[in-house]
Parts: structure tokens; C-alpha cells; sequence
């Protein structure tokens, strides 16, 4: 069989796994199996270019970076819903319809309402060419690299009765198993956690790295049909039709006889749709009948053939059986409410399955913090109400208080002192939240800090994990990150610990069996070659996340620098302010963790970025000073300084008189600009930049 024939054999296997895995909910083969395939697509793939379909499974994989995301105006306009949340208006929108149809005989298709982003896709002879954000309805963003990786998409249809070009219309969503592994590791890497499901999945639609885009479980579902060319006469034919080329289409839609139905399909979606894996918040009714739609119209911002029903939050009383206090790795203290449903009052906390609450079972709650507490002024025992209302950590909205029993009088008061180490908490001016100081000490966040170095964003050692380091942390093997680099093979040989998860009642056996320690070494050994941004951020330095860590990492270039950096210095880099400043200050001011940053130096750990060589290109730029600063269109900061340096110009930290230029991007901080205009400082724009050194080349 010729490269060109495996490759697309190769390619329509894959492409039925996937559609039998992510449309039907059947698995062929294993995962590693299909791996397998995978891998010997790219390679053939990459030994054979020319023989690569645009539609090739591996495109699903990501890869591409994109700057900007273009602008495109949309061929048929992507116009909102009228909503209501009563099943008044529902009635008072079907009495319109009546009207507007003279009475002519109508039916509807009742559809469940996704909670995500709208999206479009156009296919041109079968094939994905395009995929855009709704935008403001009338244009939006080219966003085709990242709904490449949506793996129930297709990225080519056949079938009969297909038009040449025709667009199609879904909901962008993030499922709740997604979205919890998300802020997982969001919360590891030091990032603030997404807010509930949509805003997860809007802002990773939106990313520059298809490639992350791809490892975020993305999923649609498709809900309209458009061509220039008339298909189809109703609605329902039309998502029938795209069942039938591979789309994926929105689970339990109806075609109803009138708005008694409609009313029914509604309720009977209440609570039914709590147990769907993803976030839902209403119901979409259309006409469904394509003349009558045209014969209905528009409003300027809406149809008038269509409405959405928007479900209340769900919201429902729990009993407060306790409440306990999470320290997290930088030391904020968290108050978390251990619940029950009023049926298990009685029961022992081992035993209650909680409050069924939007499709799972909720036994704790988030108390946010003493202000909180404080506004609630709740008590234990007492009948408190629960709401999700989207979002995946459970909330306490109120109390009951005519449920309560006349002998609870005493509120719940946060504690002075950390629930872990009995160390004073603090709360910074500004800060809502208490935080316990002791960050070498407390186990918490120690253990905390170690399960940070090691997240794959930081070290990526991915042979430890949340568990192993409970354990050699208990056996006083591993009290700071450098203690990793201490380990030897009789130090973990043997080792075994069952550990109890309080929420599941089940038991866990760890054990550090021969090749489980091989494999930690080996990981530990590894970690060594992680760049020096990886280093940084795997400290742990409150406020310093991932992307902080780069631009701090990029801009002093070493440990030393950095260490040695003052206030002014630090707010000089682009987009540190004073909050960050001052945290990396404290930092470093404690003995113990220069001790340990500089224990993670003599272990080999990556302490400076790697000089990229520079190229000489000329000297026009001899005896000019330069400050970058801000978002560029069409390079990275570095390749800027490296740009200067190559043409004999000199990159400074920070403005002053003696500098020459200022080259400002977008988003720069503002201080810096003004300081720049104080001292006479000559401001470019990258376009300034760029024409400077094309007149030099003249």
C-alpha cells in the first residue's frame, strides 16, 4: 500500500473511533490503541507532506499560534433570543405567533439551551474552512485553529443532498469533568480558577495555543442550519440532516403540536436536565416551519419566530452540620461548610449522601471568607440555602432563620489563629481574606508548595503526585522543594500509606514498589533541564503565576538579578505592579527560602534564561539606549532586544534621563509612559521602530 493510501485509510479509521467515541458514546478500541494510530499518522504525515489531508485527524491535536484572531463579518447575522423566565410570556410569545400567522396551523421544536458561546462553522465542498465567534452578531473572530480541536466537529461531511457551501450553528461548551480539571490545575499553577463552565469555555476558544486549546475537552453542539441554496423546509428536517452527515445535535429535542406542549417539555427538562454532564439554563422554542420563520421576521436584535425560557437558579436548604477551615498553599484561610440534606439530620457525617444539587450530590460549600460569615451571621444547625446556579463550587446564599432552633445563639466566629499550626492569621489591607503566615511551617501549605513545583507548568514531574507527597512529607523525607533532589532509591523503596478521602469514604494504598521509584527519580532528574521561568513560577511566590514568572524571568534574566532587584526595579518590568513587586521582595527577604532557592542552584535547576546568540546585522543602532515595553503586534519582546542588540543598540531595565527611546506596545503601564514624557524620552510605536531600522538599511 503506497504512503498516500495508508495515509487516508489511516485517516477515515480514526475519524469513524472518533465519531463512534465522542457521538455515540462507544469505544472501539483503547486509548492506547488509538494512540497508537494517531502516532503513525503524524509520522507519515510528516515523512510524507504532500500526501496530508486538510482534514487530517491530527489537525484535531492543535499546534498553531495565533497573534491576532481576525475579524470576519458574518454572511447570514448571528442575532440574540428574546428571554423570559416565566411561563406567562411563553404563552403571551405563542399568542404573537398566532397573530402573525393569521391563524395559519404552526408547530415547534422545543431545544434544551447550552450554557456556553455561540459559534459558527462554514463548509466549502465538505470541508471546515472556518469557524467564528458570534461577536457582536454582525462580525467576530477567526477563530478555525481552536474549533479544529473539538473532536465531535467534523472536519469533513459527506453524505447526499450536501450543498457546495453551507454554514452551520452551535453552542461552544466546556463539560463539568473538563472545567473541574481546568481550575484543577488553575489552582496549582497559581491562577485565578474560572468562574463556572462558559466563562472556562469562552476563554478557551479565545486562546492564542491551538495546541492548549486541544487539551481542554471542548465539545458543540450543533442547533442550525444555513444555505443559500433551499434545502430543507422546517427545522427539524434540517437537524435530522445534520445528524446524518456526523453532527453532533443537541440531545431531546421535541417537535411539539402546540404551547400546552411546549409548556410540559419544559417541565419535564427541570430537573431532567441536571444529570447531563454539561451546564444548561433554559429552553429554546422555535417555529419550526423555515416560511413561516421568513414569514415571522426579525426584530433588530432578535426573531420573532423564536424565544428562549430561562430556568431559575436552582436553589435548595441544606443543614449546616459544621464548618471547617481549608488552609491553601499561599495561606488564605477558607471557611467550607459541611451540609447535609434535612432528611440526614441525624445521621453521622460519614454517612449522608447530601443535597442533590444540579446534577451531583453536594456535601461541602464555600463560606468565601470572615466577611461572609459575618453577613450570614449563621449558626450550626441551622437550614441554610444551597445554589450552583452554573457554577461548579456550591455556594451558601442564606439562612432560614424561622427553621431555627431557639437554642442557637451563638454565631460562627472565624478563628484568630490558623487551624493547622496555631500561628496568629493576618489579612493585608484591601484583602478580604485571612492568611496564615507561617508559609514555611504550616504543613498545608508546605505540602501545598511541593505539589505546586512539581505541576507540569512548573517541573513536570508527573511520576509524583498529590498522594506520594503527603507520604514523604509525613515521613519527614521532603520538607521544601529541594528536598526532592536529596532522594535516593533506600529512601523510597518500600514505603506504603492507605489514605482515607473523607468525602468518598473510600481508602487509597500507596506504595513506592521498584518501578514506581525508578520512575520518580527518573522525573526528578529530568525536572532539572525545566527553563528558568518554570523554576520561578514552581516557587510559588504569591501573585506569581505562570505568565508573571516568564515576564520576570525575561526581564532579569538570573536569579541574582531578580534577588538583588529593588521596588522600583520590579515594578519597572511591563505589567508588574506593586501588589507582585512587593510579594517577590518578601520572598526573598526570608532566610529560609533564599536557603532553599539557593539548595535548588547547587542541584542543578536552570537559574537564568537561555541568551538566544545574536546575530550582527549592523550598527545603526551604536550608542542608542533602549526600553521595551507593552504587547507588540508582530514580535515578542525578545526578539525585539535581540533585534536592538543585533543592530548595536543596548536594552535598559528601566527608564531614565540617559535613555534614548521608549518603545511602547499596547497595554504598557502608564507610570512608565509618563516618566518617559517627563524626561524628554523619545516614544516609539513599533511602526516608528521598524521604519528606524529600514532607514538605516537605506
Amino acid at each position: 500500500m503506497s504512503p498516500e493510501q495508508q495515509i487516508q485509510e489511516l485517516s477515515a479509521k480514526i475519524e469513524r473511533y472518533n465519531f463512534q467515541y465522542y457521538q455515540q458514546n462507544e469505544s472501539e478500541i483503547s486509548d492506547f490503541e488509538f494512540d497508537q494510530l494517531m502516532a503513525k499518522l503524524k509520522s507519515l504525515e510528516e515523512r510524507y507532506p504532500e500526501y496530508s489531508l486538510p482534514d487530517s485527524p491530527t489537525h484535531r491535536v492543535g499546534g498553531t499560534v495565533t497573534k491576532n484572531f481576525e475579524t470576519v463579518f458574518h454572511i447570514y447575522p448571528m442575532l440574540s433570543l428574546d428571554n423570559t423566565y416565566n411561563e406567562e410570556e411563553i404563552r403571551s410569545f405563542d399568542e404573537r405567533v398566532r397573530k402573525g400567522l393569521d391563524g395559519a396551523p404552526y408547530e415547534y421544536i422545543c431545544e434544551l439551551k447550552f450554557d456556553g458561546i455561540s459559534l459558527s462553522f462554514t463548509y466549502e465542498n465538505g470541508r471546515l474552512v472556518r469557524g467564528v465567534t458570534r461577536g457582536d452578531g454582525t462580525r467576530g473572530d477567526d477563530i478555525t485553529h481552536n474549533v479544529r480541536t473539538i473532536r465531535s466537529l467534523p472536519l469533513s461531511v459527506k453524505g447526499t443532498n450536501i450543498p457546495s457551501r453551507f454554514e452551520v450553528r452551535g453552542e461552544g461548551f466546556m463539560p463539568y469533568r473538563s472545567f473541574e480539571k481546568l481550575n484543577e490545575q488553575m489552582d496549582l499553577m497559581g491562577e485565578n480558577p474560572y468562574a463556572n463552565p462558559r466563562n472556562a469555555a469562552s476563554g478557551s476558544f479565545k486562546l492564542q495555543d491551538s495546541a492548549e486549546a486541544s487539551k481542554r475537552g471542548l465539545d458543540c453542539y450543533l442547533y442550525a442550519f444555513l444555505s443559500d441554496e433551499p434545502i430543507f423546509d422546517s427545522h427539524s428536517k434540517s437537524l435530522e440532516a445534520l445528524q446524518s452527515w456526523g453532527f453532533k445535535v443537541s440531545p431531546g429535542y421535541r417537535r411539539v403540536d402546540n404551547i400546552d406542549q411546549v409548556i410540559d417539555y419544559i417541565h419535564e427538562w427541570e430537573e431532567k436536565r441536571l444529570t447531563l454532564p454539561l451546564a444548561t439554563d433554559g429552553i429554546v422554542i422555535k417555529v419550526n416551519a423555515l416560511e413561516q420563520q421568513q414569514e415571522l421576521g426579525y426584530t433588530a436584535k432578535s426573531p420573532r419566530w423564536a424565544i428562549s425560557y430561562k430556568y431559575k437558579a436552582e436553589n435548595k436548604p441544606a443543614i449546616l452540620r459544621a464548618v471547617h477551615y481549608q488552609v491553601g498553599r499561599t495561606g488564605a484561610v477558607t471557611p467550607v461548610a459541611n451540609l447535609c440534606d434535612l432528611t440526614e439530620r441525624n445521621l453521622p457525617y460519614g454517612k449522608v449522601k447530601g443535597v442533590q444539587l444540579s446534577g451531583t450530590r453536594v456535601k461541602r460549600a464555600t463560606l468565601h471568607n470572615a466577611n461572609e460569615l459575618e453577613r450570614l451571621e449563621i449558626r450550626l444547625g441551622d437550614t441554610v440555602f444551597v445554589e450552583k446556579s452554573g457554577e461548579i463550587i456550591p455556594k451558601i446564599t442564606g439562612v432560614d432563620v424561622s427553621q431555627r432552633d431557639f437554642f442557637l445563639t451563638e454565631a460562627i466566629v472565624f478563628p484568630s489563629e490558623c487551624p493547622e499550626c496555631g500561628t496568629q492569621l493576618q489579612r493585608n489591607e484591601g484583602e478580604v481574606a485571612y492568611f496564615c503566615p507561617n508559609e514555611t511551617a504550616c504543613p498545608p501549605q508546605v505540602k501545598g508548595r511541593i505539589e505546586h513545583f512539581i505541576h507540569r507548568k512548573a517541573m513536570d514531574i508527573s511520576s509524583l503526585g498529590e498522594g506520594k507527597i503527603e507520604l514523604l512529607y509525613d515521613l519527614g523525607l521532603v520538607r521544601t522543594p529541594a528536598d526532592l533532589y536529596t532522594l535516593q532509591p533506600q529512601h523510597l523503596l518500600g514505603l506504603e500509606k492507605n489514605i482515607f478521602n473523607e468525602e468518598t469514604g473510600k481508602t487509597k494504598k500507596i506504595s513506592f514498589r521498584e518501578k514506581t521509584v525508578e520512575n520518580i527519580l527518573k522525573g526528578i532528574r529530568k525536572s532539572k533541564e525545566a527553563p528558568f521561568k518554570n523554576v520561578l513560577f514552581g516557587l510559588g511566590i504569591r501573585f506569581v503565576g505562570a505568565t508573571v514568572a516568564e515576564k520576570l524571568s525575561n526581564y532579569f534574566r538570573n536569579l541574582e538579578a531578580l534577588i538583588a532587584a529593588d521596588y522600583e526595579q520590579l515594578t519597572a518590568v511591563p505589567e508588574i505592579g506593586g501588589r507582585i513587586a512587593q510579594s517577590v521582595l518578601d520572598y526573598f527577604a526570608n532566610p529560609i527560602n533564599l536557603a532553599m532557592v539557593h539548595a535548588l542552584k547547587e542541584a542543578g535547576l536552570q537559574m537564568q534564561t537561555a541568551d538566544l546568540p545574536v546575530v550582527i546585522e549592523g550598527d545603526s543602532l551604536s550608542g542608542k539606549t533602549f526600553v521595551i515595553s507593552g504587547v507588540f503586534e508582530n514580535y515578542e519582546r525578545d526578539e525585539l532586544k535581540s533585534k536592538i542588540e543585533a543592530n548595536g543598540g543596548k536594552v535598559l531595565s528601566g527608564v531614565s534621563g540617559k535613555l534614548n527611546y521608549l518603545l511602547a506596545g499596547a497595554n504598557m503601564g502608564p507610570s512608565k509612559l509618563e516618566k518617559a514624557r517627563k524626561l524628554g524620552v523619545t516614544i516609539l510605536s513599533e511602526e516608528d521602530f521598524v521604519q528606524m531600522l529600514q532607514a538605516a538599511v537605506r
